[in-house]
């Protein structure tokens, strides 16, 4: 009798999906053997300036760095492209333009840097004292380091691809002028479905989880400000109400049957993060901001890693999912991709290459958001990857191209389903990593703890250690603690402040009526009541009404849920 392949091993696919890094950004210092990484050498031009890689990046941002579409194209083929390129095939690529595009970047509406901190879109994290998390699982697993992300642009279209090998045409954010009937009766459509569908069709189980209730950050903010609202919550047959929390994760992955084996069947599971202050929030001044501006979110306070926020959170996030699955029933026969989005902006010194388009044209009646009439046949920026399994030898470094398609890619192939598309057709998989025979034994069943920001660089940090600087970090602290009184002062300011008209938060918004909806009594499921729904909806013009609706429909949404659950 044949002995089955390491591959075939597998029962349990985990993917979390992180925030707005480049692999260089994350993994360039972290001194792991054999990766292809930016070294000190590597530098950008803004102005006449030379910005150079560093070894030790802030802790958070001061501003949120340009990732737009026309962001993306600025920062890979300089500025003069962003003029020239009128879509088809993508300019040649020199990663020439990062350093120039954050310091003129107003996309995502939270002011310019200041011109001392242009260069910490240079910046690399020291990971070995920043990331000790996300580094040891790279380590003792397999690090990828040629994972870019499908679209070379923003959050949306990237996550729209690992849920479709496509993004239905989108390369950009969404926009308040988008028709809306997607995103309200039926959800976002793809042309030849999602892999939930593909799943669902096939008689294969999913699940999906996400950290509504903040449970890593450090600094965890609100309900109100809708970082528990979900992206993949605006596809088509995913409702907000089937997302469960990562309160459950560990107890429901612990679950066994009465036969004595695991009761986790689900051959799929997708991760979100909390995305923090998602609808508005003060740029606060000791950040160094050139300007003030009052709308843009910050994203702090939440457990995505998004570069305005510390990346404690998103840690603790990692080591709790990874935790989980180490000590669960199913951890022999689970694979974990930790994988982020996109690059959100930072230097990376490794030109994406040429991309498979996914030849699936947009679902009737679907807009699709595209300005630059972009073709698909170009990948975005580097990010990070980590391949998380017992299958997979200690130390593995994987030079392998992959994109966000890889994942369909890797279920497909693993249970022998047809592709979604051209793009997941011509995707490589991971299951080449799965070389053990039989499952490690000398996995860790713990990680490190998240290292906690400490108002300073690790290089501050470092000369605090030996009395140098202690003066500057209490101070620097105590501008801290002025900004964060001040956001409570100014807050009437901000809530006053008209919404931005693309974004994340246009996103988020159009999932939340979705949701509404979705949450809808037998009696309210009429035209009538449906149309009032829209129409609530389209009232919201600031950030204050914002904040209202949010807290509106997370009170729906727990009444929906609580009335689902048995007692």
């Amino acid at each position: 009798m044949n002995e089955p392949r390491p591959g075939e091993l597998l029962k349990n696919v985990f993917v979390l999906m992180l925030e707005n890094h480049s692999f260089d950004n994350i993994f360039a210092m972290s001194r792991i053997p054999g990766i292809q990484a930016a070294t000190l050498e590597d530098s950008n031009f803004a102005f006449g300036n030379k910005y150079a890689v560093e070894d030790g990046a802030p802790w958070s941002m001061t501003t949120d760095p340009g990732h737009e579409f026309e962001d993306v194209l600025a920062q890979l083929c300089g500025c003069d492209a962003v003029h020239s390129y009128q879509g088809g095939p993508y300019p040649p690529v020199n990663n020439s333009g990062f350093a120039s595009n954050y310091a003129t970047s107003t996309s995502e509406s939270t002011g310019l840097p200041a011109a001392a901190r242009v260069g910490d879109i240079m910046a690399c994290f020291d990971t070995r004292r920043q990331l000790p998390v996300i580094l040891e699982l790279a380590k003792e697993f397999a690090i990828c380091d040629r994972w870019f992300a499908s679209v070379p642009g923003p959050t949306w279209p990237n996550r729209f691809f690992v849920h479709g090998a496509s993004s239905a045409g989108w390369a950009d954010s969404p926009q308040t002028k988008d028709e809306i009937p997607w995103e309200t009766f039926e959800g976002f459509r793809y042309t030849n479905g999602s892999i939930f569908e593909l799943l669902h069709a096939s008689g294969h189980r999913w699940r999906l989880y996400n950290d509504n209730h903040n449970r890593y950050s450090d600094d965890p903010s609100g309900p109100e400000f809708g970082g528990w609202i979900s992206q993949v919550a605006s596809l088509k047959g995913i409702s907000q109400l089937d997302i469960r929390s990562m309160d459950d994760f560990a107890s429901d992955l612990q679950a066994m049957t009465p036969d004595g084996l695991p009761a986790y069947t689900e051959v799929y599971t997708f991760i979100e993060p909390n995305f923090g202050k998602s609808f508005f929030a003060r740029q606060p001044a000791h950040t160094g901001v050139a300007h003030e501006h009052l709308a843009g979110p910050t994203y702090r306070g939440g457990s995505s890693q998004h570069p305005e926020d510390d990346p404690s959170g998103g840690e603790g996030l990692i080591k709790a999912v990874y935790e989980a699955v180490r000590s669960s029933p199913v951890w022999s026969t689970s694979l974990l991709f930790i994988v982020y989005d996109e690059h959100g902006g930072f230097y990376d010194s490794v030109k994406p290459g040429p991309a498979t388009p996914p030849g699936d044209p947009p679902p009737r009646g679907q807009t699709a958001r595209n300005a630059r009439q972009f073709d698909f046949s170009q990948y975005g920026v580097r990010v990070p990857a980590v391949v998380v399994s017992p299958l997979i030898p200690r130390g593995t470094v994987d030079h392998t191209v992959y994109d966000h398609s890889s994942i369909p890619a890797t279920l497909e192939r693993l249970l022998h389903l047809k592709p979604l598309t051209k793009r997941d057709e011509a995707a490589n998989d991971v299951l080449h990593l799965l070389t053990n025979s039989a499952p490690r034994n000398d996995c860790p069943r713990t990680l490190s703890p998240p290292v906690r920001w400490n108002g300073g660089t690790p290089r501050q940090a470092q000369a605090a250690e030996l009395g140098v600087l202690g003066r500057t970090l209490g101070e620097q602290a105590s501008e801290v603690e002025t900004a964060i009184e001040r956001v409570g002062e100014d807050l009437a300011a901000v809530i006053d402040e008209p919404l931005p008209t693309s974004g994340n938060v246009i996103g988020f918004l159009h999932v939340l009526l979705k949701t509404e909806l979705e949450c809808g009594t037998l009696d309210s499921n009429t035209e009538q009541a449906q149309a009032r729904i829209v129409d609530n909806y389209k009232r919201v013009k600031t950030s204050g009404d914002a904040q209202a609706y949010v807290k509106a429909i997370a009170e729906k949404l727990e009444n929906a849920q609580k009335a689902r659950r048995p007692d």
